[in-house]
């Protein structure tokens, strides 16, 4: 087959195109490339079209003429927004973090104090059905939420955030819908007693907060201001996405450093300097306000139970140190958390993929399995405590035991006074503080064996099937909540080896639980010193993360690559597939491809646009306009349909470039925020303006990335994703044909396309 005749091709129906960016064509060919699997399977429920970003600069002349005009004080202005909004989304974030954490702490706190109450009067029975019925409320507030207003909220939102920073655009992620039940869902998911996290949709929440304060105005809202339009454009969205990534993590966990490091290794695909600068005054913003907030609670002003929140476990006051037994040890707690990760992320691989199915069938279905998922952990949390017996209270203790009221250590449950159970100081506390009393120090005693082993498989498998239900639900937490029981479980089996306090194994087995599922180790790293402000374990939990991560590597990949990968969301990985680099650029386009001449007729554009979902289409000028034909650039569809709507026709094929800049400005061809652009729907074009004809160069990138057709695909692929690009142009290497060979896109270099196209390359994967 010739070169020349591989144009694209994605074997769908135009209603059935996922990214609307790949070419069809304008001559027919008698030969066509077949892919029968380029389609990528969705087992996810996706809940609109995916698009991808346009990170790339459009620099047509319009651009050129705008950027020209620009002042040294509007140049000056643009540098300071950014700024400023990069404080906005910290101070926004930070005071949606510490909203999160001051409700979860008082609804959750007023619900427990109650159960206690009741089980002090020996009211067993009233108390269940007050803790169980007070979970089931909750439960389905956050899961009405969910179903009915933003089903993109469900779940932690960092695979749908960190695939938007790899280019993936797709509206209802970031819309205000999603970001309004992100912050009510989880305070209702967490409170209700679910086995799952605020600190992931936090995430997602920074995002969101990003996304609105960066949509550049709305014409809908009457918000035009003039500055408000350098924002306009998915390059400057992404950055302030970035940050607002960042802001999530560092209002998560009071760790600003390391909500960078997080914002780097993990969420986004596309990093520079002056990005990383205004990603650390986020955060540090973020810091500040969580701070002052901090210091505003110490009067009792944030509720009964306002001082409990803003987590952060504290195991500073242990005496740290290890012989060779504890690096034995920390080895053991490293392999033993990457193989328990690994089977976390396959069990919640097969649990999703089951979810997809039932959460198809309607809403009121999802409703349903909140609720019944809901009433079982109530029944765990309530009834597993009655299978272990009571502890005596240890002596010389600084706190009540048991404790009275509020939360803490030493739960009385069903025990005699001067007596408390271990396990229901577990069960029957907030995430966040089950977890500081697993990595409490000092306390050798305080948590039996049996204890911990039930605590650690319930807890484990809870949080494998809530994470999927309808509610934002995190998975930060429920794995530190495992991996710290299994560390001091490890480290009540190896008390009288090790010198290292239970508290610590507790950290370390935290670590190696993060590292199996998480498969990051810097930002992690940085993240649980934070946390704990414990620099002197630092070396034992850098082993254990790079021990836990490389053990789990073996067997799958990270929880969220996987999630991505189950929602159908197209990917673009930081390597290249091993069998691309059989291929070249030229072996994935197929055909046909349709173009524009750089003086079109109206009526061609029209049959264009109706007839594909295209987003791009290469522009091309031929005699007499020149010498020979040549690539003139690429032209986008959203600004076609504003070039149509104006209207602005010439009866001859003829240039109508300064007409066309006097007419238009660059503000005119911004991308929409969360409103609707123009739509196909939207023109009027009458018959006789049919036959009129439209000067493409001034809307045209007259400078798209190229590469040569025998370009390695592997090459290919890591410049598509360094660069951000959304086309990426194939020209031929040789002279005397057609300037342009095709057009590669995102879906070009999915496996699911290129193994469509050669099966036989399925065998060297």
């Amino acid at each position: 087959m010739d070169r020349e005749n591989n144009f694209r091709n994605d074997n769908m129906d135009e209603g059935d195109i996922e990214d609307g960016e790949s070419l069809g064509g304008k001559v027919p060919l008698l030969v066509k490339r077949v892919n029968t699997t380029s389609q990528i399977a969705v087992v996810g429920s996706n809940v609109c079209p995916i698009e991808s970003l346009d990170y790339e600069i459009v620099e047509n002349e319009l651009f050129k003429q705008d950027w020209r005009a620009r002042t040294k004080v509007q140049i000056l202005q643009y540098v300071l927004l950014k700024w400023a909004l990069a404080l906005l989304i910290g101070v926004s974030t930070g005071l949606v973090g510490f909203f999160n954490n001051i409700a979860v702490e008082n609804i959750a706190g007023f619900k427990l104090l109650i159960t206690s109450n009741l089980m002090a009067n020996k009211k067993y029975f009233q108390a269940f059905a007050a803790y169980a019925g007070c979970n089931v409320c909750l439960a389905v507030i956050a899961g009405a939420l969910c179903a009915f207003i933003a089903p993109a909220a469900a779940g932690s939102g960092i695979p749908e955030v960190k695939a938007y920073l790899n280019g993936i655009d797709a509206y209802p992620m970031l819309a205000p819908s999603t970001l309004f039940v992100k912050i009510f869902g989880s305070v209702f998911g967490v409170s209700a007693g679910f086995v799952v996290g605020k600190e992931g949709p936090m995430v997602h929440t920074g995002a969101c907060i990003a996304s609105l304060l960066g949509q550049g105005g709305s014409r809908k809202y009457h918000l035009t201001w003039k500055w408000l339009r350098y924002f306009k454009n998915d390059r400057d969205r992404r950055d302030l996405i970035t940050c607002g990534a960042a802001a999530g993590v560092a209002a998560a966990f009071r760790a600003p450093v390391g909500g960078v490091l997080f914002a780097l290794e993990e969420a986004a695909s596309w990093w520079r300097s002056s990005l990383l600068w205004r990603t650390f005054f986020t955060t540090a913003i973020v810091a500040i306000v969580l701070r002052g907030c901090i210091e505003y609670c110490e009067d009792e002003k944030c509720g009964l139970f306002g001082q409990g929140g803003l987590i952060m476990y504290d195991v500073s006051s242990a005496l740290v140190k290890y012989s060779g037994w504890d690096v034995l040890a920390a080895l053991f707690l490293g392999v033993i958390g990457g193989i328990l990760g690994s089977l976390y992320n396959f069990l919640i691989d097969k649990c999703l993929r089951f979810y997809s199915i039932i959460n198809g069938r309607g809403p009121y279905l999802k409703v349903l399995i909140v609720m019944t998922l809901s009433f079982l952990t109530s029944c765990c949390s309530f009834g597993l405590p009655w299978i272990v017996g009571c502890i005596a209270c240890p002596d010389n203790l600084s706190e009540s035991c048991p404790t009275v009221g509020g939360s803490g250590n030493y739960k009385s449950f069903q025990c005699q006074p001067g007596y408390y159970n271990d396990l229901a100081s577990l069960f029957l506390n907030t995430n966040d503080d089950a977890i500081r009393n697993l990595l409490s120090t000092s306390t050798t005693n305080e948590f039996r064996i049996t204890s911990l082993f039930i605590f650690f498989c319930a807890v484990f498998s809870l949080g494998i099937i809530t994470y999927g239900i309808a509610i934002p639900s995190g998975l930060f937490i429920p794995v530190i909540l495992a991996g710290s029981c299994y560390g001091r479980l490890v480290g009540t089996l190896l008390e009288s080896l090790s010198r290292l306090d239970s508290g610590l194994f507790a950290l370390l087995g935290a670590a190696a639980f993060l590292g199996g599922t998480m498969r990051m180790t810097v930002s992690l790293c940085v993240i649980l010193l934070e946390l704990t402000n414990d620099l002197l374990l630092l070396p034992l939990v850098m082993i254990v993360l790079l021990i836990s991560k490389t053990v789990a590597d073996n067997f799958n990949r990270g929880v969220y690559d996987m999630i991505v990968k189950i929602k159908g969301l197209p990917f673009l990985e930081a390597y290249a597939e091993t069998y691309m680099r059989h291929l070249v650029a030229g072996d994935v386009v197929t055909g046909p491809l349709i173009m524009f001449s750089g003086i079109e007729k109206v009526g061609t554009i029209i049959h264009a646009l109706q007839t594909t979902s295209h987003n791009g289409f290469p522009v091309i000028d031929e005699p007499p306009l020149t010498d020979s034909a040549e690539l003139c650039g690429i032209v986008l569809r959203s600004h076609l349909l504003v070039l149509l709507k104006g209207k602005y026709f010439s009866p001859e094929r003829v240039l109508a470039r300064e007409e066309t800049m006097r007419r238009y400005a660059l503000l005119d061809f911004a991308k929409p925020g969360s409103g609707k652009g123009i739509k196909l729907e939207d023109l009027d074009i009458t018959d006789e303006e049919m036959d009129m004809y439209l000067d493409l160069h001034p809307i045209t990138n007259a400078s798209p990335y190229t590469v040569v057709e025998t370009m390695s695909l592997a090459k290919a692929a890591i410049l598509f994703r360094q660069l951000g690009l959304r086309h990426m142009c194939v020209v031929p290497k040789s002279q005397g044909r057609p300037p342009i060979v095709g057009i590669l896109t995102r879906h070009d270099f999915m496996p699911e396309h290129v193994l469509g196209l050669y099966p036989h390359l399925k065998s060297r994967k």
